[in-house]
């Protein structure tokens, strides 16, 4: 008897363990953020994640924190995205999604403008809603199309989007006043420093060749934009680097798949489906480690090509985390509000990120320089020439010192220590795909 309670509690470890351990987390590095919003009943993710970037951007470059308008970029790109259809005879995408270019494309061609100075809604106290509209815009866009199979479009035709549009939203704000000064869109872009032209958008796939860019097939990419080709460890080194150097970074998913839980805040790649889960387990997917796969680009790829890797959702990452049983995890800001216990946020793991990334927008100056090199984007160092003897001897090379009394010219400030080396974070656990 009691040998074999000896047995049981020299086995309860590993028995635990078989079961799962409650996730572990820590914060490693973490930019700073906005508060979390809530899109609410509109499919305007990319508004939502791309201004929240640019939150973080006008922080780090010591603007200070602002709320922007989402609905301001809205509305610009529903003006566009109408257009686009109705000069395409409806053989266009005409939804409420789009991507972080687009905003940034506002930026460039309108400028930003604060919350306060444009709700993008009549009445301020209701919730975002753009069902009806999305109706309306295409009723009505479809209308437009058939005048013109009869020759009968008006010249005009796009105030009657126009004038929808600001039915919806208001009319955007040609200046406004905003903490003591007046501004116009334009102006206030320039006073926060952001410069849509400074941002760079990455991905990374097998249809197409590496280090070279080409337009990203997805429907959401109706403005057919251009993403630069990484392999997929070279992506992953570019979201890594910039994080820990104090960049946040814009990130296109998919969030229909079974690992992806808002209400758990948690996001995984389980080694096991669904369906192979006792009861007991499923109910602890989200509670309790599990191991999870090991993701490649040609697994990646796979479920790109078979549309089960879509551009579902537009989030913002803000953070890296380490989790006690895997390692790396990602703080990943989502735009549904402050759901589950971590306020609105989704903890990534590294696997995920690595399957479930479409694409990331980021700031060229947190790529790494070799990286931008390789895809043309700044010129190679041109190797130093050697200096002459002169020249080093008065850079106070000792060695070329005079034979005297006198010491060696002095060499200017000392070399700077090297940092001191984070603890490295541990490696998450290899499985079979």
């Amino acid at each position: 008897m009691k040998k074999t309670g000896l047995l049981f509690l020299f086995l309860l470890p590993l028995f635990l363990h078989a079961q799962g351990e409650p996730y572990e987390f820590k914060e490693v590095k973490m930019v700073q953020a906005t508060p979390v919003k809530n899109q609410q009943k509109t499919g305007t993710c990319w508004a939502f994640s791309t201004a929240s970037f640019l939150e973080s951007e006008a922080i780090r470059q010591g603007k200070g924190e602002h709320d922007f308008s989402e609905m301001f970029a809205a509305r610009h790109i529903y003006r566009r995205k109408c257009e686009n259809y109705v000069r395409r005879q409806g053989k266009a995408n005409l939804s409420e999604g789009a991507l972080a270019h687009d905003l940034l494309q506002v930026v460039r061609d309108f400028g930003i403008v604060p919350e306060s100075a444009y709700p993008g809604k009549k009445d301020p106290a209701a919730p975002h809603d753009h069902s009806k509209l999305e109706k309306d815009l295409q009723a009505l866009c479809n209308e437009l199309i058939a005048l013109g199979a009869k020759g009968e479009l008006p010249a005009d035709w796009m105030k009657q989007i126009e004038k929808r549009l600001d039915d919806e939203f208001g009319t955007p704000p040609v200046k406004f006043s905003y903490n003591g000064a007046v501004f116009t869109p334009v102006t206030f872009r320039d006073y926060l420093g952001i410069n849509p032209d400074d941002y760079v958008n990455l991905t990374s796939f097998t249809h197409h060749p590496f280090w070279t860019s080409f337009i990203l097939e997805i429907p959401d990419n109706y403005a057919n934009g251009s993403f630069y080709n990484l392999p997929l460890n070279e992506l992953m080194r570019t979201l890594n680097v910039a994080l820990r150097s104090g960049y946040s970074v814009e990130w296109d998913a998919d969030v229909s798949n079974p690992g992806f839980s808002a209400g758990n805040g948690l996001a995984i790649v389980p080694e096991k489906k669904w369906e192979e889960l006792a009861e007991a387990d499923r109910k602890n997917r989200f509670s309790f480690w599990e191991s999870e796969k090991n993701v490649t680009q040609d697994y990646r790829q796979e479920l790109f090509d078979r549309l089960i890797t879509q551009d579902d959702h537009l989030m913002h990452i803000v953070g890296v985390l380490d989790e006690a049983n895997s390692g790396m995890y990602y703080a990943v800001k989502n735009s549904w509000g402050e759901i589950s216990e971590k306020k609105g946020l989704v903890y990534v793991s590294e696997a995920y990120m690595r399957l479930q990334t479409i694409s990331i927008t980021v700031h060229k100056d947190a790529v790494p320089k070799d990286i931008l090199q390789r895809l043309g984007m700044v010129s190679a160092e041109q190797p130093k020439a050697a200096a002459s003897p002169q020249e080093r001897l008065r850079n106070g090379d000792a060695q070329l010192a005079p034979q005297t009394n006198q010491l060696p010219m002095p060499s200017g400030a000392p070399p700077k220590a090297s940092p001191p080396k984070k603890p490295a974070m541990k490696a998450a656990p290899s499985s079979k795909e």
